[in-house]
């Protein structure tokens, strides 16, 4: 059986939550990773395979160049799992979105979680997440699931969400590069939207860039910064939803 782990994971904390969840699924991992600028359309054999489809929520949506790529992959009917990350603040609909999305595009949608990891902004929150308690949470959920693909009927699934959905608000934080910038080209390589010049990295697209963090998290001289205010600022104004601790929900 071959496990499709489908994710856009720009600094991390996506990936780690979909890399517990696929291990508990089979050994046959085929990766395909949103944040590929080249990435190329495909159909998915259905056989007795499994997708597990991951995205952060970027203030209560999925990014939208990570939803457009996965319109790029035909589902062909293979079960599904889709996977919300998010900094302990809310989710709101994101994966609602997520679910909408896969169906139109062919994937038999058979569950849905949505789990926690570090915040990548305020990393502050959410710290360290996902942690030892999430993992055997996150595998908990998988053994769950694990009993439904035996199940031969279908159930629909009651996802929380809101249609329309949220609307989209431009978080507007750019990272700004310092001097310690040593033109490696880093960045500019593996932004997810082309939005850092090859030819001057400290020339970023403000109309392109979706503050995912990549270039921040990535650069090997930690060269590209937000700024500490505007990272406060951004702090408080969300403290009061992040002061507890959230936990990782599995809807069936």
């Amino acid at each position: 059986m071959t496990i499709y782990n489908i994710f856009f994971s720009p600094t991390g904390g996506t990936k780690k939550v979909a890399d517990i969840l696929v291990k508990e699924f089979g050994q046959n991992i085929e990766e395909i990773d949103l944040s590929n600028i080249n990435l190329s359309q495909r159909t998915l054999q259905e056989d007795d395979s499994l997708a597990i489809i991951s995205m952060p929520s970027f203030a209560g949506r999925p990014p939208q160049i990570a939803i457009e790529r996965l319109k790029q992959i035909k589902g062909n009917g293979i079960k599904t799992i889709i996977v919300t990350v998010y900094g302990n603040r809310d989710y709101e609909d994101s994966l609602i979105e997520m679910y909408d999305e896969a169906i139109n595009n062919g994937f038999n949608v058979i569950g849905a979680i949505s789990a926690i990891a570090e915040h990548s902004i305020i990393r502050k929150y959410a710290k360290n997440r996902p942690d030892s308690n999430d993992e055997i949470q996150l595998k908990s959920f998988a053994n769950e699931i694990n009993k439904k693909l035996n199940t031969p009927e279908a159930t629909k699934l009651n996802i929380p969400g809101n249609h329309p959905y949220k609307e989209i608000k431009g978080i507007g934080l750019i990272p700004k590069t310092t001097s310690k910038c040593n033109k490696c080209g880093v960045c500019a390589k593996n932004c997810p939207v082309g939005a850092i010049s090859f030819d001057d990295e400290s020339n970023i697209d403000a109309e392109k860039c979706i503050s995912c963090m990549r270039c921040v998290s990535i650069c090997p001289k930690s060269a590209k910064k937000i700024s500490k205010l505007i990272t406060f600022i951004a702090g408080l104004m969300i403290r009061k939803q992040c002061k507890l601790r959230k936990e990782n929900e599995l809807f069936l």
